[in-house]
């Protein structure tokens, strides 16, 4: 087994005790550890493999600065953006092949900007005393990271904080061992849904996308997928994308907690990938199953999916707003965009006789896109429904013409 190497980093003048209990636990396991210091006024017993200095100066800052503020925050986001940016570059220097930061609420902060600045893959772990908390917003959760709660670990080694660090450890090691870069012999196809039973045109694509020469990832449209999507995207890594789920865009619009950012169906035309999208549960806004029902939205068919997710139906004026939005994201395109519509709804309950059937609603949100699809991008009406077969056919017909044309 290659030794892997971690990069372990914190705040070495008020946690080196247990910064060094980590890296120790690391180590007896077989591990290499380095070191990134992001404190600010203190300085570690020993000096670390990245000091605090250059972590500032990686962000084109200086401790000095971040001193002279005389803010927390301030200094920490000066702290957050250095280390980010040299995490970044250490990584692609092949320096480490997993990352562990610890830290408590400002240490977080810090760590989730750090982790999002690392390719999907690369084994992330935060050790934080507000793990799983609803004070993190879901944008700014990496896609592929992993939360340990630091328990009892406010204030100095003891018996609890012990275990849950060397779960830490133990769990980033392995993670490095095991993990291996993502090879690419097929060009990969990014695509969003939902499950089987809302969505189906993935069972019908994927076979027939396989048997053109293409990888096929499908991502679940329910925050974190699209987070994880929307940074492939952003990286260039698909050769195109079937954005046909876009819920999530309807939910950040919406102020749900499910949310995927305010990127959302975005980063592939940014980055000029050829994208086909569609209007798979656009109708619907997902909810977290146990908070209660923001009054806004109170009055409107409520659909329990299960105990995790409860889905509201939208009025008029936001399926209205819903496609105002979708063409506005895709009016900043820059590579070839088709916007498919199938004209007989969106998921396997508004179908007619479903049991949020909507034709009013449907033919509005249908209305406001026809008005406001961007010059950038083609609309293609079929009608059919999104589960038919006739919507898998289309989207295979833009495909062979795309890859005809060398698009793809």
């Amino acid at each position: 087994m290659a030794h892997r190497t971690i990069l372990v980093v914190g705040t070495y003048d008020t946690k080196d005790d247990e910064l060094n209990f980590i890296a120790d636990v690391i180590r007896e396991q077989g591990g290499v550890v380095k070191t990134m210091d992001i404190s600010v006024l203190g300085d570690p017993r020993a000096p670390a493999d990245y000091t605090k200095h250059q972590v500032a100066e990686e962000g084109g800052h200086s401790i000095q600065e971040a001193i002279a503020g005389g803010d927390e925050n301030i200094a920490m986001q000066i702290m957050a953006k250095g280390a980010a940016l040299l995490a970044a570059r250490l990584h692609d220097e092949g320096v480490f092949d997993g990352v562990l930061v610890l830290g408590g609420s400002m240490g977080t902060d810090l760590a989730l900007d750090l982790c999002t600045a690392l390719p999907i893959g690369v084994p992330k772990y935060i050790v934080s005393t507000v793990s799983f908390s609803p004070m993190i917003p879901p944008e700014r959760l990496p896609a592929d990271v992993q939360m340990i709660l630091w328990a009892g670990g406010l204030y100095g080694l003891n018996s609890v904080c012990e275990a849950s660090l060397r779960q830490a450890a133990g769990a980033v090691l392995g993670a490095a061992r095991a993990a291996r870069p993502m090879k690419r012999d097929r060009p990969l196809i990014g695509m969003t849904s939902f499950g089987k039973t809302v969505l189906r045109y993935m069972v019908h694509l994927k076979p027939a996308l396989e048997a053109r020469g293409f990888e096929l990832a499908v991502f679940h449209a329910t925050g974190m997928g699209g987070r994880a999507f929307e940074s492939l995207a952003a990286k260039g890594e698909f050769a195109a994308v079937l954005d046909f789920a876009p819920q999530e865009v309807g939910n950040h619009m919406l102020g749900s907690a499910i949310s995927a950012g305010a990127d959302r169906m975005t980063n592939a035309g940014k980055a000029g990938l050829p994208q086909i999208v569609s209007i798979g549960c656009y109708d619907l806004v997902d909810l977290v199953g146990w908070h209660p029902v923001p009054p806004a939205l109170a009055d409107q068919d409520l659909h329990d999916h299960n105990r995790l997710i409860t889905s509201v139906s939208m009025n008029l004026a936001q399926r209205r707003e819903m496609a105002r939005t979708i063409c506005a994201k895709l009016a900043k395109a820059t590579g070839p965009t088709v916007l498919l519509l199938p004209l007989k709804g969106g998921n396997e309950w508004d179908r007619a006789g479903g049991i949020l059937e909507d034709a009013e609603g449907l033919a509005a949100f249908i209305d406001e896109l026809r008005k406001h699809c961007p010059d950038n991008a083609t609309l293609v009406e079929i009608d059919s429904h999104i589960n038919d077969a006739a919507f898998a056919n289309k989207t295979l017909e833009i495909m062979d013409r795309w890859i005809a044309d060398h698009l793809i």
